[in-house]
C-alpha cells in the first residue's frame, strides 16, 4: 500500500490511460486530484471528472474533480490550489493530457498546431511547475510523463512533423527537469506504451472500432506507473520507460490480461525505437491456437495518418 495517503494531481484523468493511472493509485489509497476539461458528458467522449471522481471513490481512493484546461495558466493554479486546499500537499504529478492531430506541413491548420503546443509542452511545463513547490516537500516525490523515448530516427517527423515535436516536448522536460531537480530528490520520469492503448482516442481518431481490438487496455500503462511511483525518487530518475519492459523487470509474466482481443496482433505504438525490443516471452503477434495472425499489418503510426484526415483534433 505504498500510495496510501499520497496525493497525486493527474493531468486528463477523466478517462483512459489517466483514469486507469488514477485507478490503480485509488486501490492503494491514494487521494486523487482530476484536473481534466470534461465536466460535462460528451456522445464521443466517454466520461467526465465527474464520472471519473466516483469511480476512484469506489475504488477507495479520495477524489477531487476539478475541471481545468491546462492551457490557462491560471486555471492549473487554481486547481493546484484547490488540491492543496483539499489534501495538504502534492507528491505525484503525472502528465497525462495530450492533443493529436496527425498531418504533414502543408495540411496542419494553424490552430491544431497551436492547441498540440499548448496542451502537450507548454502544458506539462506548467502544471509541473504549479505544482514544483509542493513536490519538494513530499516524502518520495515523483513527476511522470505519459510520452515516448527520444529516438531522433526522422520515421516519427516525417508524416506529422508538428505532433511528434509537440509530443516529443514533453519527452524533453523529463530530459531538463530530471537534472535540475536531482538536487531536491524529485524524480521526473517518462512511460510509453510499446503497443496501441484501447482510449478514446484511438477509437475516435486513430483506428476506429476495430482498431480497438488490437490494443492492450490502459491497465498495463497504469501498473507500470504503480511500479515507478514505488522507486526511491532520489535513485530513479531521468529515465525513458516502456511499460512492458519495466513490468517484466518488475516479475510480471502474464501480458496476455492485458489484450483487448488475444485473437488479434497487437499493433506497435508510435515511436518506440527499434533497438527497444519486447521482453523475452512477450509476443505482439495473436495467439497461435486461434488462427488469426494476420492483424492489421500496420503500425498504429500508419493507421493513424489514414484515419485522421477527416478528423477534427482530439485531446485527451
Amino acid at each position: 500500500m505504498a500510495l496510501t495517503g499520497k496525493t497525486l494531481f493527474i493531468t486528463g484523468a477523466s478517462r483512459g490511460i489517466g483514469l486507469a493511472i488514477a485507478l490503480k493509485a485509488a486501490r492503494d489509497g491514494a487521494n486523487i486530484v482530476i484536473a481534466a476539461k470534461s465536466n460535462v458528458h460528451q456522445p464521443r467522449l466517454p466520461g467526465t471528472i465527474h464520472t471519473a471522481a466516483a469511480e476512484i471513490e469506489q475504488a477507495g481512493g479520495k477524489a477531487l474533480a476539478v475541471a481545468c484546461d491546462i492551457r490557462d495558466e491560471a486555471q492549473i493554479e487554481a486547481a493546484v490550489a484547490a488540491a492543496v486546499a483539499r489534501f495538504g500537499g502534492i507528491d505525484i504529478c503525472v502528465n497525462n493530457a495530450s492533443a493529436i492531430f496527425l498531418a504533414g506541413v502543408a495540411e496542419m491548420p494553424v490552430k491544431r498546431f497551436d492547441l498540440m503546443h499548448q496542451v502537450n509542452t507548454r502544458g506539462t511545463f506548467f502544471v509541473t511547475k504549479a505544482c514544483l513547490p509542493y513536490l519538494k516537500r513530499a516524502a518520495n516525490p515523483h513527476v511522470l510523463m505519459i510520452s515516448p523515448p527520444l529516438d531522433l530516427n526522422p520515421r516519427w517527423f516525417a508524416a506529422h512533423t508538428a505532433y511528434t515535436i509537440a509530443k516529443f516536448g514533453m519527452s524533453l522536460c523529463v530530459l531538463g527537469m530530471a537534472a535540475e531537480f536531482a538536487p531536491d530528490g524529485i524524480a521526473v520520469n517518462a512511460l510509453w506504451p510499446r503497443t496501441a492503448i484501447a482510449t478514446a482516442a484511438v477509437k475516435n481518431v486513430l483506428a476506429g472500432e476495430e482498431g480497438l481490438k488490437h490494443c492492450r487496455t490502459p491497465d498495463i500503462v497504469a501498473d507500470a506507473a504503480a511500479v515507478i511511483f514505488e522507486r526511491p525518487s532520489r535513485d530513479f530518475t531521468g529515465r525513458f520507460l516502456i511499460d512492458d519492459d519495466l513490468l517484466a523487470a518488475a516479475g510480471v509474466t502474464d501480458f496476455d490480461r492485458y489484450r483487448v482481443d488475444p485473437s488479434k496482433e497487437l499493433m506497435p505504438d508510435f515511436f518506440v525505437p527499434e533497438t527497444m525490443r519486447p521482453p523475452d516471452g512477450v509476443r505482439l503477434a495473436a495467439e497461435p491456437s486461434t488462427g488469426d495472425s494476420s492483424g492489421t499489418g500496420k503500425a498504429l503510426m500508419d493507421i493513424g495518418i489514414e484515419h485522421v484526415s477527416n478528423v477534427d483534433g482530439f485531446t485527451d
